[in-house]
């Protein structure tokens, strides 16, 4: 039996169905670059994402490291990812 106090938490914590339809919710950074870098590859991400990361001996380790310290490219990629699994 649950105290009413432990009752009204479980109300409150949001369950998995109550999560908006976000596409970002759960994905890691390596799991969102890895995705885009497998449908557009290197070279499409340098042209839709203009950062140095992709365009000068790309790699996932570089460009993790560069996305986690710069908010802005990082917020592009989301854009991107994003973008591509609302198309489908």
């Amino acid at each position: 039996m649950s105290t009413p106090a432990a009752r009204a938490a479980s109300a409150r914590a949001p369950s998995v169905s109550a999560t908006p339809n976000d596409p970002l919710h759960g994905v890691t950074l390596e799991a969102i670059l890895t995705e885009l870098h497998a449908h557009y590859g290197w070279d499409g991400l340098a042209q839709r994402v203009d950062i140095r990361c992709f365009k000068s001996e790309p790699s996932i380790k570089s460009s993790l490291k560069f996305l986690r310290k710069t908010p802005w490219a990082r917020q592009k990629v989301e854009a991107l990812f994003v973008q591509l699994h609302r198309r489908g």
